[in-house]
């Protein structure tokens, strides 16, 4: 995978310090820390329903010593900002067109030297949604990684890694159990947020 914002040296150190002292400073905390059998992983973002996420995500992956790379909607990768969003750990969806995003997603996690986290939020958007996608499950799945439950609660100003979960195939139960997880957290706009359908 391409040089990012946490693999830059010099700046990788910098932005840890500064990330740490922010958090703190307002008030947030960073729980959980990444196992080592979970190295190479797929994160849930989630609840997902502000542009505040990003950066706030990006400080949280600093405070935990994370490599990530994030999924975020193509129009935000146009110029003059593309080439910075991409140094940030962002690859570009378009939502538009139908391609195997899952099968070349699982094939960057197998093929990547050392450890890498691919966050998806299953919602797809910041706009309430009724139904999670599954992209994450299915490149999970196909890479043979386990699935980090991360998440931010805007309400508590808490946010880090919960459990690992590794899925078994049967997609049904196992995303009632993902959903469980998830549905006491509150975005920052938490009226767009929905992990009980």
């Amino acid at each position: 995978m391409r040089r990012t914002i946490f693999t830059t040296p010099g700046v990788n150190t910098f932005l840890r310090f500064f990330s740490v002292g922010f958090l703190r400073l307002t008030g947030w905390q960073v729980e959980g820390a990444l196992p080592d059998h979970a190295s190479k992983s797929v994160f849930i973002a989630a609840p997902h329903t502000s542009n505040w996420d990003l950066p706030y995500t990006l400080m949280v992956a600093f405070a935990l010593r994370l490599n990530i790379y994030w999924m975020g909607k193509q129009s935000i990768f146009k110029a003059p900002f593309g080439g910075v969003m991409r140094w940030l750990g962002g690859i570009p969806v378009n939502r538009e067109q139908s391609n195997n995003l899952v099968a070349a997603s699982a094939a960057a996690i197998k093929a990547a030297e050392g450890p890498l986290q691919l966050i998806v939020p299953p919602e797809g958007t910041r706009s309430k949604t009724r139904y999670w996608k599954t992209g994450f499950y299915y490149i999970a799945l196909q890479a043979e990684v386990p699935i980090v439950m991360a998440y931010m609660d805007y309400t508590s100003k808490r946010s880090g890694l919960g459990p690992v979960f590794v899925p078994s195939g049967d997609i049904e139960s196992d995303m009632a159990k993902i959903k469980a997880f998830y549905a006491p957290f509150k975005g920052k706009n938490a009226a767009q947020f929905q992990a009980d359908e």
